[in-house]
């Protein structure tokens, strides 16, 4: 195997290929674009057809499209199932762009002096879901497949996936797979790589506190009326104690322990307190007492206020005493966590703790639950020892702070595990204007997943 031979012979074609992809406006969010968003699942049909995949073919969903392609080798191989997804968010705000989102250009940057790949889904996820694609051209033409080989490749992540949960539950025998291989999540720095082995789930809810019928004079009732936006300010100030900690009754019941030994592998990643908070003009951190910030954002679970609203908020003054007030909560839930569970303990709680002189609303907005990947899993050895091979170190196991709900869905529907090999950096900007994507990383990342491959059968086939 020599993907780095490859990638050198063929280097200008892996990238006007990807700058094709690029082009095409597939913007999922907006049915102005659905005429682009089918054009490029065709284009990603064309693709797979090219490498020599395999009962290759578009599923119409009551959204947009998921193009399949496989390449089953021997029945008794291992097989992994590659996901990612062709959508993209919106490119507004466009005056922010230096240049056209969907007209790919290279420029160098202080973080990629080498240059990089500046379009709308350079990173997230065309980019990276195109490496993949590009990794099993190089195994399909040096004639070494190790394993068999899926790919479902999906036009919604970026609403959502609405109809994914409907798509692998109707084709659970067709997707079946050992382990799932993503890349949309990304390392920390370009000569440190690391493995994404847990996200956190998610608990939303909004509440509503009525208090008078109607909005009142402030003279003519204050101080005999309860007002309910003093009511949540207060409802929502004690639902933090001293020491950070959430006080919903119940909350931590169920949170897995994270042990010293690996925190203390988490604690090797470089961080600058100091640069953390500079990076986004804060005085100082603010958080549980007994973790690091990089803890805080990753294995701990959180409560944060999204937004507040009531009474009255236009020009100049207005004296009332709001009718109403409300508030967007959202909660950060870690492995061992039910958002389900978690919505109802914040539901008894919040209504527990409310005046009598109030009446609560509360209402559940989405959810997804946590997830997490133990090193000592043979898709991380896989994964770990791929990247050693191509980057020259091992890479470092990190817990994200964010969520994606189809991993834990992924693995409740195809009973698989998935490894998540990201390539992209926290600085490529995905969502925001200028999104880029480093030619280092996307050429590293076609470099480094056929190894996952061949260290993947080798350990499943040879325990």
């Amino acid at each position: 195997m020599d993907p780095k031979s490859f990638i050198e012979n063929h280097k200008d074609r892996l990238l006007s290929e990807l700058f094709e992809l690029l082009r095409i406006r597939s913007i999922s969010a907006d049915p102005s674009y659905n005429d682009d968003v089918a054009k490029c699942a065709v284009a990603i049909e064309g693709h797979m057809k090219s490498i020599g995949l395999e009962n290759v073919e578009i599923y119409p969903t009551s959204g947009h499209p998921i193009v399949y392609g496989e390449c089953l080798v021997d029945s008794k191989l291992p097989t992994v199932l590659v996901y990612g997804h062709y959508d993209v968010q919106p490119a507004d705000p466009i005056e922010l762009w230096d240049g056209d989102p969907f007209e790919p250009v290279i420029k160098k940057t202080d973080i990629h002096p080498e240059g990089a790949i500046f379009a709308r889904g350079a990173c997230d996820d065309k980019g990276q879901m195109f490496m993949h694609l590009k990794a099993f051209e190089i195994l399909k033409e040096q004639g070494d497949i190790p394993c068999n080989i899926k790919f479902m490749i999906e036009g919604e992540e970026e609403v959502g996936s609405m109809n994914l949960e409907s798509f692998i539950k109707n084709y659970r025998d067709k997707l079946a797979c050992d382990v799932i291989l993503i890349s949309d999540t990304g390392m920390i720095a370009n000569d440190v790589p690391s493995i994404t082995t847990g996200l956190r789930g998610l608990s939303y809810v909004e509440v509503e506190v009525t208090g008078p019928n109607r909005d009142l004079h402030s003279g003519l009732y204050g101080g005999a009326v309860a007002n309910p936006l003093n009511i949540l300010a207060d409802m929502i100030g004690s639902l933090h104690d001293e020491q950070g900690k959430i006080t919903i009754e119940g909350f931590y019941d169920d949170v897995e322990a994270v042990g010293t030994e690996e925190r203390a592998i988490m604690a090797q990643a470089p961080f600058s307190q100091e640069e953390f908070n500079a990076s986004i003009a804060i005085p100082a951190e603010k958080g549980e007492s007994g973790y690091t910030t990089p803890e805080r954002t990753s294995i701990r679970p959180t409560l944060d206020v999204n937004g507040m609203w009531g009474g009255y908020i236009g020009e100049g003054a207005k004296t009332v005493i709001p009718s109403k007030a409300f508030a967007k909560i959202s909660m950060r839930l870690v492995p061992g966590q039910n958002p389900d569970e978690i919505t109802q303990k914040f539901i008894n709680h919040f209504t527990k703790i409310a005046p009598a002189s109030v009446r609560i609303k509360i209402t559940p907005h989405h959810g997804g639950l946590p997830y997490v990947t133990h090193t000592s899993d043979p898709a991380y050895k896989s994964a770990s020892k791929a990247y050693e091979t191509t980057f020259g170190v091992p890479a470092l196991p990190v817990r994200s702070g964010g969520s994606i709900p189809i991993v834990a869905l992924f693995e409740q529907v195809l009973g698989a595990k998935s490894i998540l090999m990201g390539f992209g950096l926290d600085s490529d900007a995905i969502h925001s204007p200028n999104e880029h994507y480093g030619l280092f990383n996307y050429f590293k990342g076609i470099e480094t997943i056929p190894y996952f491959y061949k260290y993947y059968s080798s350990i499943r086939t040879n325990p």
